[in-house]
């Protein structure tokens, strides 16, 4: 035996004959940054160059790809009907600098319909009275505590700014008393809900900078099915000693009613949910009701091993009739604030 040469056990193991890779295999491609010399690079030139990177820049082209594909589609029969597009996203992202993007998709009325938690609407009113401000992950606790800041992720927010929204939500908190009060036993009887609630809020916060402003400009119902977990559950908490005996009246019945009813009477549905737990859910068990959305696209880190609906791929939906078979979806592992610009950027902000 030459002892020169490679055993043949060790060659056969490491270079195990090849298969033929099928004639309409995509390459992986590299983002060239030559091709752009001597112009700008323009967000559909990164599209273009990221879509067969591989990893999560390939999962964001594909989110790209997709909503696009929501956005273009009507029905043959009917070509008015378009997509209903739920959007979905969490408190933190409207804390942070992502704001003003999904205030832009209300503002040009690009989504039906949106989700969100109590923070996600309050914060946004929030912000219309008094700034937040980047901090650090590391900035300690107990020293925030003591200066009266609070940390979200890194960013701060001054305890000001609630009592700035305290301040300002309470009286109109009494109005609306006033008018339920008033209209007991009238044809005209007000039932508040949670979408009614931040309509109201919507209508009174009269600023450009809210989403919830455009919301209510654009008569896109806005649902929080757990409304009281947050600054706003504690203005409401407060309210009923202020108001007692008497008290606002919030049905949860009627809006999951009037969310299950859009995705039953949807063509076609579309879900986009930035984050997890309940507005994830939420979207999804609507889309239940007409046996599935046709589109999905998520946008979070949470990952599947626990359990948890949160890190659930679109597949695991599929088996609960949220998302139809056959749907095209997406789950995207990256942080919303870094993934969803360039998304907006290659689908709704494109032609605007």
């Amino acid at each position: 035996m030459d002892s020169n040469l490679p055993p043949t056990a060790a060659t056969e193991a490491v270079l195990v004959q090849s298969v033929d890779m099928p004639s309409d295999a995509q390459k992986v491609e590299e983002l060239d940054f030559n091709a752009f010399k001597g112009r700008p690079i323009t967000v559909d030139d990164l599209l273009q160059g990221m879509k067969h990177m591989g990893f999560q820049a390939s999962s964001m082209c594909e989110a790209v790809r997709i909503i696009n594909d929501m956005r273009t589609w009507s029905d043959p029969s009917d070509p008015s009907a378009k997509t209903t597009i739920f959007l979905g996203y969490t408190s933190n992202l409207i804390s942070s600098g992502l704001r003003g993007t999904l205030r832009y998709l209300a503002q040009h009325s690009h989504i039906s319909a949106i989700v969100t938690t109590a923070g996600g609407v309050e914060e946004d009113f929030i912000k219309c009275l008094g700034d937040t401000y980047l901090s650090s992950f590391a900035a300690e606790g107990s020293s925030l505590r003591k200066q009266g800041l609070n940390r979200i992720g890194n960013l701060v927010v001054p305890n000001k700014n609630y009592c700035l929204f305290e301040d300002w939500v309470v009286p109109i908190l009494d109005r609306m008393l006033e008018e339920q009060e008033a209209s007991k036993g009238t044809d005209d009887e007000i039932n508040w809900t949670p979408s009614k609630i931040i309509h109201r809020l919507g209508k009174e916060i009269n600023d450009e900078r809210s989403v919830y402003y455009w919301a209510y400009k654009n008569n896109i119902p806005v649902f929080c099915p757990a409304l009281t977990d947050g600054s706003l559950g504690d203005m409401l908490y407060f309210h009923t000693f202020k108001a007692s005996p008497k008290q606002l009246r919030v049905d949860i019945v009627e809006d999951i009613r009037k969310i299950n009813t859009i995705a039953v009477r949807a063509k076609r549905a579309g879900m986009i949910i930035l984050g997890g737990g309940i507005v994830k859910h939420h979207i999804a068990n609507a889309c239940l009701m007409r046996n599935g959305a046709e589109s999905a696209v998520y946008v979070n880190t949470a990952q599947e091993f626990d359990g948890s609906d949160a890190g659930a791929r679109p597949d695991e939906a599929v088996s609960w009739g949220k998302i139809k078979i056959g749907a095209d979806a997406v789950k995207v592992y990256m942080e919303a604030t870094a993934a969803f610009p360039f998304i907006v950027a290659n689908t709704f902000a494109k032609e605007d």
